[in-house]
C-alpha cells in the first residue's frame, strides 16, 4: 500500500486522483488549509488521513507541520491546489502577484521541501499538476502563468537535484479542465460556463495515476493533456 500526499483534493483534478487512490486502497494524507475544510475531506474520503496548513501563508507551513505528525514514508506528493487571478499587468498590484506566486510556486517549493526527508525514505514520486499557462503566456494571464512558469523550473531543478536520490519528478500540464477554478476564470473572463465542453477533472487524474504507476525504471518528466474537442 503506497502512501500519498495530495494538496488541493476538495475538488477538480485533486478530488478525482484522491477517490481513484482510496478506491484501490492506498492510504491518503489530504492537505487542508483549515480544520473545518480538513474534517470535510475525512468525511468525503473515509479513511483518509489530513494535514492542515494555508497553502496561502508558505512562510507558516514549517511551523504548521511541525505541529503535526505527517507520514514517516512519502510515496508521492502530488501538488494540484492553485488559485488564478486574471488580469492586464498594468492593473495587476503587488498584492494580486504576491498571492498568485505564494500559492502556486512558494507553498509547493516549501511543502515540497519539508517533505523531501520522507520522500527520499520511500523514493518517491512528485507531481506538479501544472497548465498549458505554464508554457506560454497570453494576455491578462501575466500573474498566473509566471507562476506556472516558475513551477515548471522548480519541478526542473527539483528532478536533477534528487536523482540520486531516487525521486522521480513530473509535470502535467492540462488544458483547459471542467474545474470549479475554470468556472471562476469564465466568470473573470466575462462568458459563460459549460462543463460540458472541457475536459473532465478524472481525464487529468488518469494521467497522474500513469505517471506514478509506472515501473521505478522509467519516468515521465513532462506531459501534456488536451481535450479532443
Amino acid at each position: 500500500m503506497a502512501t500519498h500526499v495530495i494538496t488541493g483534493a476538495g475538488s477538480g483534478i485533486g478530488a478525482a486522483l484522491a477517490e481513484r487512490l482510496l478506491a484501490r486502497g492506498d492510504e491518503l494524507w489530504l492537505w487542508a488549509r483549515n480544520a473545518g475544510r480538513a474534517k470535510e475531506l475525512r468525511e468525503r474520503f473515509p479513511g483518509a488521513h489530513t494535514l492542515v496548513g494555508d497553502l496561502a501563508e508558505p512562510e507558516r507551513l514549517s511551523w504548521a507541520l511541525g505541529h503535526q505528525s505527517p507520514p514517516d514514508r512519502v510515496d508521492s506528493l502530488t501538488h494540484s491546489a492553485g488559485v488564478v487571478e486574471l488580469g492586464e499587468v498594468g492593473e495587476l498590484t503587488p498584492k494580486v502577484w504576491q498571492s498568485v506566486l505564494a500559492a502556486n510556486l512558494l507553498a509547493p517549493a516549501e511543502l515540497t521541501r519539508l517533505l523531501l526527508p520522507q520522500l527520499r525514505a520511500a523514493r518517491g514520486h512528485v507531481v506538479f499538476v501544472n497548465s498549458g499557462a505554464g508554457l506560454r503566456a497570453n494576455p491578462h494571464w501575466g500573474a498566473y502563468a509566471a507562476s506556472k512558469h516558475g513551477l515548471r523550473a522548480l519541478a526542473d531543478s527539483l528532478r536533477g537535484e534528487e536523482r540520486a536520490n531516487g525521486l522521480r519528478v513530473t509535470t502535467v500540464y492540462p488544458g483547459r479542465t471542467a474545474t470549479p477554478m475554470q468556472s471562476k476564470v469564465h466568470q473573470q473572463e466575462g462568458r459563460a460556463y459549460d462543463p460540458e465542453v472541457w475536459m473532465p477533472p478524472e481525464a487529468v487524474a488518469e494521467t497522474v495515476l500513469t505517471a506514478l504507476d509506472l515501473p521505478r525504471s522509467t519516468e515521465i518528466t513532462d506531459l501534456q493533456v488536451r481535450p479532443t474537442h
